[in-house]
């Protein structure tokens, strides 16, 4: 079972998404918040499995919510579902520490969906979100720590951000699982970088894919 934390300033969001998610088989709201601040307090206390945040809330944003949740929790997975696409929103929220991206215009199963695969270890960015990283990030060129990687690490990089789960890169490479874990992880470490999501981000901003 998914354990799922809510957060969400329109309480009528809130009962529908919920009512819905809920009636999945492996998915259970086990809580819901009404500003970032409960929404904080909450995830430090239940730690859920996945974490669906709106970005714009009374007393303290989604943006803010998510800085201090990874601060203290860095392995927390938290999914923005807003209406905002702007680059002040979009930006910050991924450099929070925002593992996925949806829009509240996705339909419900897609956030059904978008909630499974984060579970699994996937980054789900919409693709106007894609397209405005690739676009920024191409824009500023930085230094090259994946010149530190190996040609393999090189090749896990380019299937994570393809969006692949360690299983799939597993069994798309012929290796053990448990040697994708740690070429992830040693990716992770040369790029300086805490998750996938950002891995993902780096690859593009440095024109890798």
């Amino acid at each position: 079972m998914i354990n799922v934390l809510f957060a969400d300033d329109h309480e009528m969001v809130r009962i529908g998404v919920a009512a819905y998610l809920s009636a999945q088989q492996d998915i259970d709201v086990i809580a819901e918040a009404g500003d970032g601040g409960e929404a904080v307090e909450l995830a430090l206390d239940l730690r859920p499995d996945i974490i669906l945040m709106d970005l714009v809330m009374k007393e303290m944003d989604g943006i803010e919510a998510t800085t201090k949740i990874i601060e203290q929790w860095p392995e927390a997975k938290i999914i923005i579902v807003t209406s905002f696409l702007d680059d002040e929103k979009v930006y910050p929220a991924l450099e929070a520490g925002a593992t996925s991206y949806m829009l509240k215009t996705s339909k419900a199963n897609e956030i059904a969906k978008a909630i499974r695969a984060t579970y699994d270890g996937q980054s789900i960015l919409e693709p106007e979100v894609t397209g405005k990283i690739m676009h920024r990030m191409r824009e500023k060129p930085v230094d090259s720590p994946h010149e530190q990687l190996t040609d393999r690490e090189m090749e896990i990089l380019m299937l994570v951000a393809q969006g692949k789960t360690n299983q799939e890169i597993a069994d798309q490479l012929f290796i053990a699982l448990k040697t994708v874990k740690v070429h992830v992880s040693n990716v992770l470490g040369k790029l300086e970088v805490q998750d996938r999501t950002q891995a993902v981000i780096y690859a593009f901003k440095n024109d890798l894919v």
